[in-house]
């Protein structure tokens, strides 16, 4: 084997960030994650939200937190994402 191979994997994870808009379950926390699109016949700028649950082990992330998140194996039914940081706390 090459060290190419060995040291590069498939597919990257999917990194987003977002809003933190409920912290009220342990351990996890629902990010709010908004991606603007354009719309394929008339062109306007629209924005779609998206919530993904994420595992924050440490209870840290507080609601309206700006977070980044990191998409894992699958945690439970519904989590598939990992809070790497929290880039910016609420006020």
């Amino acid at each position: 084997m090459t060290d190419e191979a060995t040291t590069t994997r498939g597919n990257a994870r999917k990194v987003r960030e977002g809003l933190a808009v409920s912290v009220k379950m342990d351990k996890t926390v629902v990010v709010a994650v908004v991606d603007r699109v354009r719309h394929p016949r008339y062109r306007k700028t629209m924005q779609r939200t998206k919530h993904l649950y994420a595992h924050d082990e440490g209870n840290e992330v507080h609601e309206g937190d700006r977070v980044r998140v990191q998409e894992t194996r699958p945690l439970s039914k519904q989590k598939r994402w990992r809070v790497i940081e929290v880039l910016e706390r609420a006020r």
